[in-house]
């Protein structure tokens, strides 16, 4: 039989509804029928009985069949008479929203939604979170990315329908919105996502053809030995003098609500601290916020370093050792911590009092900009990369690759967490031949010279 249940409701083939349509159409019965071309639903048939049914089910209810002009009169003067079957005023229908009301969002048919594939991405990435696969921020940012092109971009698009064009269409969206290419790039890999769950429930065979997104390696930027001993002057000098921060935005306008609350417009040692243990220690921004003091231990040997055992980030776990001032800066601050009554292990090293690490690592930021305007160092450097706090990570690391003897780059890299690639690509990428000049224009000592040296 070409007509078979699937999923609850019946289909067929559209080769089969060519060849044999009253067939089909007879034995469908009150029900519809969906026709499927490459196990997509094309368009769905009904019988003449179905199609009473829908549009007038109380009139040709427990009702003869006619089959004289005579038999339709009196059917007709019958309505008349009955109450109940007489014409009743008609009805205001409220238009649907969206695909709500439509067979296409009924029975099976209902995942061939972009909303639904969104819910059931969403619960996966949950299933990788408990599984150690993924951290929690990526579902985070995948709702985000979500709700704010994704959803509203394909909305009234059923995945099944989805073609190139519109692909295309959709990177225009995120290219007028300004976005970079990389977030454009991890926007599609969003919607690949759900049209591969697309191709599991059958709305699809294979993913469409998706634009292609050159992304560009833009490294973040970073300081100078004199911009860097410049800040942490002033951050010094900002703590020491008490100076209240300036309630301006970036513009140079007045703010009209300020964020910060009163008693952080004051500068505490906490900021110097902070721009000195980033550029010794390597860490972002991110383990700044979540260090604690029973994740850092100072090892006295041969060297002076503080080991910090800090939680994973980006699927790194191997401890972090520091530079020798990191062991300075971490010193003081557990110091004046366990002045003020903190410096337990599960108190937090910089900003304490602060419960809510996302606003204390905002405060920082927010410290660090006003720190580098009183500095004189502009807020972008030469090619227009904006200087975050994120920049003190970078400073570090090229730091290390301009500065540090014969540094292997591997160690370095493991040790700051990352891979040689990504130092490869967005922090080594930023050195050039006048950087180390020195190093260009040395000259190696021959080995008659090297002897006689020795010998005298």
């Amino acid at each position: 039989m070409p007509v078979r249940p699937l999923f609850g409701f019946l289909c067929a083939s559209l080769d089969d509804f060519l060849v044999e349509p009253l067939n089909i159409v007879g034995v469908s019965g009150p029900s519809a029928v969906a026709i499927l071309d490459a196990n997509q639903p094309v368009f769905y048939v009904v019988s003449p009985e179905a199609w009473l049914k829908l549009s007038s089910p109380h009139h040709f209810q427990n009702k003869k069949e006619p089959t004289s002009a005579i038999d339709i009169q009196e059917m007709q003067d019958e309505d008349e008479d009955d109450p109940v079957l007489a014409p009743r005023p008609r009805r205001t229908v409220k238009p649907s929203s969206g695909l709500t009301d439509s067979v296409l969002t009924k029975g099976a048919m209902r995942a061939n939604n972009f909303d639904v594939l969104a819910e059931q991405l969403i619960e996966q990435e949950n299933l990788r979170v408990q599984r150690g696969e993924l951290s929690a921020a990526s579902v985070g940012i995948l709702k985000n990315r979500l709700n704010a092109h994704v959803l509203p971009h394909f909305k009234y698009i059923p995945p099944s329908q989805v073609t190139p064009m519109m692909m295309d269409a959709f990177v225009k969206r995120l290219t007028d919105s300004q976005l970079s290419s990389t977030t454009v790039s991890q926007y599609l890999v969003v919607v690949r996502k759900l049209l591969k769950l697309a191709i599991r429930h059958g709305f699809l065979r294979e993913v469409p053809e998706l634009p292609s997104v050159k992304v560009a390696n833009r490294p973040r930027s970073m300081l100078s030995l004199t911009e860097y001993a410049a800040v942490v002057r002033t951050a010094h000098r900002l703590s020491r003098w008490g100076s209240i921060a300036p309630e301006i935005k970036a513009s140079n306008g007045h703010r009209e609500r300020f964020w910060v609350q009163p008693r952080h417009l004051n500068l505490p040692p906490d900021m110097a601290w902070a721009i000195r243990f980033m550029v010794n220690s390597f860490v972002r921004p991110g383990d700044l916020r979540q260090l604690k003091h029973k994740h850092v231990q100072v090892v006295r040997s041969s060297s002076v370093y503080l080991r910090m055992t800090l939680p994973q980030t980006k699927k790194h776990d191997a401890p972090m050792v520091t530079l020798r001032p990191a062991v300075q800066v971490y010193e003081a601050a557990l110091a004046k911590a366990q002045r003020d009554g903190h410096g337990g292990p599960d108190d937090y090293v910089f900003l304490p009092e602060e419960k809510d690490r996302n606003y204390a690592l905002a405060v920082l930021g927010f410290w660090f900009k006003w720190v580098m305007r009183e500095a004189g160092v502009a807020s972008e450097d030469a090619m227009g990369r904006l200087r975050t706090l994120y920049c003190l990570r970078h400073t570090a690391i090229m730091f290390r690759l301009l500065y540090g003897q014969g540094i292997d780059m591997l160690t370095l890299a493991r040790n700051a967490r990352t891979s040689v690639q990504m130092i490869e690509r967005f922090y080594a990428s930023a050195l050039d031949g006048e950087m180390n000049v020195a190093m260009l224009q040395s000259r190696r000592t021959s080995k008659s010279k090297s002897k006689s040296k020795s010998e005298s």
